[in-house]
């Protein structure tokens, strides 16, 4: 049995798990994954197939570089049952609340609620990858991925066009107590998602993991509330506007880090 150490300098969420694992999901000489996200490590544990392993991380482009390779005697490899049923619960408020996001965002005419939906949406998305293809085959796999990538980058081009139309149009300001009230409610369940995550790897070190990834969604909710505020201050859609661009940005970002698994 090998151990390979890959630093990943563009780590930093367990997203970028997800997608790792399932990229190499397809190497049938991998027997663990083990990854150390605060430090952007990646430990692999194989029988082989390391220039493919490498090559495989490379081509993510999150900026993979292997750091060395040497045997070890470990073997055993336990599942964390537990961790994957909270992984489920973690999904499942992460796509209620962009059904309750995107429905109060378009009747208060909110894009920052709006695209934090998609935020949400793109999150449950991440973790419902591995989680649904689990057994699948790698094209079934490949097909998802393409499938969910496109669909973000066709709401969030979407996003964009009526951000653009409200910018130029004389637009009706968003409802602000609206848009403070739902992104409270978003940031509570954030929270609990993060209590969760925590509690399912309470002495590994994705702990600090969830945390810096959480507190991106936690910027963001707090984002469209100040957004809110703003509305309310100066009696204009304009804050509203830039705060859903910005999510928009990072929504697409997201798309195209998924659609990389698809090729």
């Amino acid at each position: 049995m090998l151990k390979t150490t890959f630093e990943i300098s563009k780590m930093d969420c367990p997203s970028e798990e997800s997608l790792i694992r399932m990229k190499l999901d397809e190497i049938k000489g991998i027997k663990k994954l083990d990854f150390d996200i605060p430090n952007r490590k990646l430990f692999v544990y194989h029988i082989g197939q390391l220039e493919m392993i490498e090559k495989y991380i490379l081509d993510l482009k999150l900026g993979g570089k292997r750091l060395n390779t040497y045997k070890t005697d470990q073997s055993n490899f336990e599942e964390n049952t537990l961790q994957r049923k909270l992984l489920w619960i973690v999904l499942i408020i992460n796509f209620v609340f962009f059904i309750i996001e995107m429905t109060t965002g378009l009747f208060s005419k909110s894009m920052g609620l709006v695209a934090d939906s998609l935020d949400m949406l793109a999150d449950a998305f991440v973790y419902g990858i591995s989680l649904l293809a689990v057994g699948g085959s790698l094209v079934r796999k490949k097909n998802i991925a393409k499938l969910i990538g496109y669909f973000q980058i066709i709401l969030a081009i979407g996003g964009f066009l009526e951000v653009v139309r409200r910018l130029i149009g004389a637009e009706q300001i968003p409802v602000f107590s609206t848009m403070i009230i739902v992104s409270i409610l978003a940031l509570i369940a954030n929270s609990f998602s993060l209590y969760l995550l925590q509690k399912s790897k309470s002495k590994d070190a994705h702990m600090k993991a969830s945390m810096i990834c959480t507190s991106n969604d936690v910027i963001i909710n707090a984002g469209v509330i100040v957004a809110g505020l703003l509305v309310l201050w100066f009696k204009s859609n304009i804050p509203d506007l830039i705060i859903g661009t910005i999510v928009f940005v990072l929504v697409i970002q997201g798309a195209l880090r998924i659609l990389k698994l698809g090729k």
